[in-house]
């Protein structure tokens, strides 16, 4: 059961809503389409449930089904109780009493909705009338009543459908849905056509009628920064079936399954700042009941996932993840690492007690000031150091001695400056085989391969005179593209990049960033982006980590840091991060 945050001892908490095991099929001539599968939760008074997913997932099917509005020949399986009764096995006369006196749905097309040739006063009337028989005067005062509790002119009572704006026909939905005060309010994408303004208006307006009649509501959106506005706890589906659940904030902070990640890093309204990147790959076309649905999307996924449907999974803290490795693999963990140097027999704390998680399939800035640290600790995490004191585990095992640098599907450091980490006496093709036959990868016939394959990826030539070029001929780009090829032929898991564009121009340093992003868009690994630049952190990552003179002063969502850093005179991360701290 999802329980709403934040609720006052006044508030109504009587269950109105109960789902349970919810299963939808469609059928037509071709077959049957599984759109719901066994969905579960409950709804309670003034509770705000928000449903998020692509389309195609089953949103407005689960909308339907809520007011038992999908019948023959479909199928619908499993329970609705409302009030004590089951809407789904009522006869059809008593279903149509509960959807308006219990249970309303506001549509998310106005004008397929309404009817052309009815007046606006001609519509909200009919649903007065029928529902609760009022006539003559009462019927009037209460259309005056509602026209200004939607915050609409009485006079637009004689307009049709066609003179109004899109903002304006979604308030006359709303009004004839609370026309007949019901307890539980289902809307279906109530922003999704609407300009700013307009948006912004009808988000408050719901708020006000839900202080003003009590209502709950199930919210159906695919606009994060409506969900964050009204719902306190959210529900994501994929492909008809329940991915993740959980109270909204901290599932938008930090989402357990890779699809809900991937609708955060796809909104504008989460990341403002970075560049959108969907989820790799088509939504599943049709659902499966011997596998996982989004395994083929997954950059995480096991042979398990293909063969075996995982169950919804309590992680505590009232979240539930469906996914057979329990959420989002935390692919490293730092744990209390400490490291000094001695300088003229001065001691230098370069980094005090540090702790940090990577995440699988995550974009994470570790942002902070030159000498704070920043390329000791990727130095440390790449096992290309030792800390003094503390441990890294990377995938479930200790990092020692460059063993997880030298190996396949391991980790690769891509350094600040390419002119001194890739040798000029070198030629293309040594200089990116070069990790391969130093460590026994693969025999000389595929390392050919590979190494052409690395700088395809990179957007590079590899034409047999341009891999006989030697690296002093390169310009800085290139050698940066170069080296990055040179990690990605180890097709490493986790990719640190320390400081990959400070030397670069600005026109070169975008190419590189955009190509980097398509790189971990298309190969699916971590990426620890090391920066002392704010809008670079912000323009590739979800998640930042602020070193300030070696040690964590923030950790959290770029969408999180960005709120706390955006009235800061100089935007400069690690100065908020300083001032945090202190």
């Amino acid at each position: 059961m999802l329980k709403r945050k934040n609720r006052s001892p006044e508030d109504n908490c009587e269950i109105l809503l109960t789902v349970k095991n919810l299963t939808v099929e469609y059928r037509n001539r071709e077959g049957t389409i599984r759109a719901l599968h066994d969905i579960s939760f409950t709804l309670s008074g003034r509770q705000n449930l928000g449903i998020i997913g692509e389309s195609g997932s089953g949103k407005t099917t689960l909308a339907l089904s809520l007011l038992g509005l999908i019948g023959k020949p479909h199928s619908v399986t499993g329970s609705v109780h409302l009030g004590g009764k089951n809407i789904l096995v009522l006869p059809e006369e008593e279903k149509k009493k509960l959807r308006w006196s219990r249970i309303a749905l506001v549509f998310q097309n106005a004008l397929e909705i309404l009817n052309p040739v009815l007046t606006i006063g001609e519509q909200i009337g009919e649903t007065l009338h029928c529902h609760r028989g009022l006539t003559g005067k009462a019927l009037e005062q209460e259309l005056l009543m509602l026209f200004n509790l939607v915050g609409l002119e009485y006079f637009w009572h004689r307009a049709y459908p066609h003179q109004l704006s899109g903002g304006m026909r979604q308030r006359v939905l709303l009004a004839m849905a609370i026309s007949c005060r019901p307890e539980v309010l289902v809307i279906d994408e109530p922003t999704s056509s609407l300009d700013a303004l307009a948006r912004k208006e009808i988000l408050a307006m719901l708020k006000d009628l839900q202080q003003k009649m009590g209502f709950a509501m199930v919210i159906i959106s695919h606009d994060l920064a409506v969900m964050e506005e009204l719902a306190e706890d959210l529900l994501v589906l994929y492909s008809g079936e329940v991915m993740e659940t959980g109270t909204t904030t901290p599932l938008i902070e930090r989402p357990l399954h890779p699809y809900t990640r991937g609708l955060l890093n796809s909104s504008i309204e989460i990341h403002p700042y970075k560049d959108l990147w969907g989820i790799p790959g088509e939504a599943a076309g049709e659902w499966k009941a011997d596998c996982c649905v989004f395994a083929g999307r997954c950059t995480q996924s096991l042979h398990r996932c293909l063969n075996e449907k995982p169950s919804l999974v309590d992680t505590g803290a009232g979240r539930l993840v469906r996914c057979h490795r329990g959420g989002i693999v935390c692919l490293l963990q730092a744990e209390g690492i400490n490291k000094s140097f001695s300088l003229n027999g001065c001691r230098i704390e370069a980094l005090k007690d540090v702790n940090l998680n990577l995440y699988h399939g995550e974009t994470a800035a570790l942002v902070g000031a030159t000498g704070s640290g920043k390329s000791t600790l990727a130095h440390i995490l790449a096992g290309l150091d030792s800390p003094d004191s503390g441990k890294v585990i990377f995938d479930g095992q200790p990092v020692r001695g460059g063993e997880a640098h030298r190996r396949e599907r391991g980790i690769q450091l891509v350094m600040q400056d390419p002119f001194s980490s890739v040798s000029h006496r070198l030629t293309v093709f040594e200089a990116i085989a070069e990790p391969l036959v130093i460590n026994k990868i693969c025999p000389p016939a595929i390392q050919m391969k590979r190494v052409r394959e690395a700088l395809k990826a990179v957007q590079m030539p590899n034409e047999e005179n341009f891999l006989k070029r030697y690296c002093h001929a390169l310009s800085g780009g290139q050698r940066q593209r170069l080296a990055i090829a040179r990690a990605l032929v180890m097709k490493p898991v986790l990719l640190l990049a320390d400081e990959i564009t400070s030397m670069l121009d600005v026109s070169t340093q975008a190419n590189l960033m955009r190509l980097l992003k398509g790189l971990q868009y298309s190969f699916g690994f971590t990426m620890l982006y090391i920066t002392h630049d704010l809008d670079l952190a912000r323009k590739v990552s979800e998640r930042a980590i602020v070193l300030h003179e070696g040690e964590i002063a923030e950790e959290g969502s770029i969408h999180q840091i960005s709120r706390h850093t955006c009235c800061q005179p100089s935007g400069n991360l690690f100065e908020a991060g300083l001032h945090i701290h202190q």
